[in-house]
């Protein structure tokens, strides 16, 4: 019978790097939701859309990018109506919203193209959609904002140059209907807020 014996290496192995991976978290399982880019009930009169594209830094689609949006209601208050995320109540899957009461949150995932559309109501007492960014590469997500109209008493919008306030500005196409592209770096980068 042999006898088998371990023998100690002298010399380190030599350390060979790993492949690259693309940093993570990615999102699209567990947090988009059925209903997340209808804030306001569908038919609404008053019915505004949102929508644009995300890009990285080279100026790319970015194909799986989620945005929250936050906002008040049009009269201003800011409580918003419950059932944002609502849960079957047998299989307990996400289903979404009751399509009636408005919640002033929205939940949207870019498209394969990086285009993104929120159906929602005008803000009332602030002229902008609080936007939140979570996208791949990202550690943290990143804090925006979408003007549907330029506020001249804004202390936002007033700090900033022409050029860097304009990344804000959602063009309106036409009546209802409003263009914000994100960029994530790069020329025309997107004015992005930090919070203490």
């Amino acid at each position: 019978m042999s006898e088998t014996r371990l023998i100690p290496r002298t010399r380190p192995m030599p350390r060979i790097p790993t492949p690259s991976q693309t940093v993570g978290p990615f999102y699209g399982y567990a947090l988009p939701f059925t209903g997340g880019p209808e804030v306001a009930p569908v038919g609404h009169p008053d019915l505004i859309t949102v929508h644009g594209y995300v890009y990285d830094g080279a100026g790319q689609p970015v194909p799986d990018a989620l945005l929250e949006t936050w906002q008040p209601a049009p009269d201003g208050s800011r409580s918003g109506a419950p059932g944002s995320l609502r849960h079957d109540p047998v299989t307990g899957q996400v289903i979404g919203r009751d399509g009636v009461g408005f919640t002033g949150f929205g939940r949207i995932a870019t498209a394969a193209d990086g285009h993104y559309a929120v159906r929602t109501l005008p803000p009332g007492g602030v002229p902008y959609l609080s936007v939140l960014v979570f996208a791949r590469g990202l550690l943290h997500h990143l804090y925006t904002r979408a003007y549907l109209r330029p506020d001249p008493d804004d202390a936002l919008l007033a700090s900033l140059p022409a050029d860097r306030r304009g990344t804000l500005l959602a063009a309106e196409e036409r009546p209802g209907t409003y263009r914000f592209d994100i960029r994530l770096q790069g020329e025309g980068e997107t004015v992005f807020l930090e919070f203490r």
